[in-house]
């Protein structure tokens, strides 16, 4: 009996440590990304530059008078905002990710099946093949146009889908997904054929990418992060029913139609923010949540905090490597995590088959 409960204490702090330890290896890794690029910048340099920045400069003018001028501007303007909205990024789309897996307890679903990369990308198509503004956004259009057209299309799929099935079941929302995703893929087609001498534009954002994103990025983000999660923590006990399945949760008490509904609108408002901001990158929001299962458990109090660590960490990883590996130019972020995500997703895909 002591034995029991010493291993069910021991078991209890490995729990409690995931998460801290989880985070100081996300330090570890930013402020290495931060460090890392073309031009190598030395760590105590980039620590003397951060603390002058939050702190009053009276403080740090003696030991931030020996750092170059090229140095600070490329570490505070270029890299630390960059590096800093990746992780903010990576984060989100692994928390909105884990909410659908389990929402709709599939292991291999994301909030890009529900056509928010879809609604985005004609958001985005709007703006840069036919140049639709509005007063006051300026350079704000894009990313405003893109998150509203991908919460627009989340929208449409939810109302959709309770239309036609009452009881609002997981594999009528994951169809009616996927065909409005096709649907908008096809209006955008047709938008691309029409305007052909902007596609250029248009894949590139496509592809995704971190590159001449500042701290009003990083802000913006921050806005769109915090509503989100703040929404999402509501729902963690209904989450926990939901993932044994819509007939345990009911019999549990839960609203299963009204709790996914908010459960998808929280999820969209923190992947539609990071696919307008960023563009779309994909496999983050399958990979992360899958890793913070595995070293947290599936208990969402716990697993949505990992999930954003995991999936920050990835993505500040790979938006390393995509500024690195062909350096001076750079590759899509998206691009990065396409070529690690897919074998991954195949894995998943297959694993069950093995098991038989």
């Amino acid at each position: 009996m002591k034995n029991q409960l010493r291993a069910k204490f021991n078991l209890n702090i490995i729990r409690e440590f995931k998460l801290p330890v989880g985070c100081i290896i996300s330090l570890i890794i930013i402020a290495f990304s931060v460090c890392a690029g073309t031009k190598d910048i030395r760590f105590s340099d980039t620590f003397v530059i951060f603390l002058h920045n939050i702190l009053p400069s009276s403080w740090t003018k003696n030991i931030y008078a020996n750092i170059e001028a090229a140095n600070a501007v490329i570490v505070w303007q270029l890299r630390f905002p960059r590096v800093l909205l990746a992780y903010l990024t990576g984060g989100a789309l692994a928390v909105s990710g884990s909410v659908f897996q389990s929402s709709l307890k599939n292991q291999l679903a994301s909030p890009y099946m529900l056509g928010v990369s879809a609604g985005a990308s004609l958001g985005a198509a709007l703006v840069i093949l036919f140049g639709l503004t509005i007063p006051l956004f300026g350079t704000w259009m894009l990313p405003f146009s893109g998150f509203a057209a991908g919460l627009l299309t989340v929208f449409a799929v939810t109302l959709f889908s309770a239309k036609i099935d009452k009881s609002f079941s997981n594999n009528t929302v994951i169809l009616c997904g996927m065909v409005f995703s096709l649907f908008v893929n096809a209006v955008i087609t047709v938008m691309m054929s029409l305007r052909s001498q902007e596609l250029r534009t248009l894949i590139v954002w496509q592809m995704g990418s971190f590159a001449f994103k500042g701290w009003s990025h990083v802000q913006m983000m921050l806005v769109f992060l915090l509503a989100g999660l703040a929404g999402l923590s509501r729902f963690t006990r209904e989450l926990d029913l939901l993932s044994f399945g819509e007939l345990e949760a009911a019999s549990a008490g839960v609203d299963t139609g009204r709790v996914k509904t908010y459960l998808f609108l929280f999820s969209t408002v923190l992947a539609g923010s990071s696919v307008a901001l960023c563009g779309i990158v994909g496999f983050v929001d399958l990979v992360g949540p899958h890793i913070a299962r595995r070293i947290s458990g599936s208990v969402h109090s716990r697993l949505l905090p990992m999930s954003f660590v995991a999936g920050g960490s990835l993505m500040v990883l790979s938006d390393l490597i995509a500024r690195t590996a062909i350096s001076p130019a750079e590759l899509p972020v998206g691009a990065v995590t396409a070529l690690a995500g897919a074998p991954f997703f195949a894995y998943i895909y297959f694993k069950p088959s093995r098991r038989k």
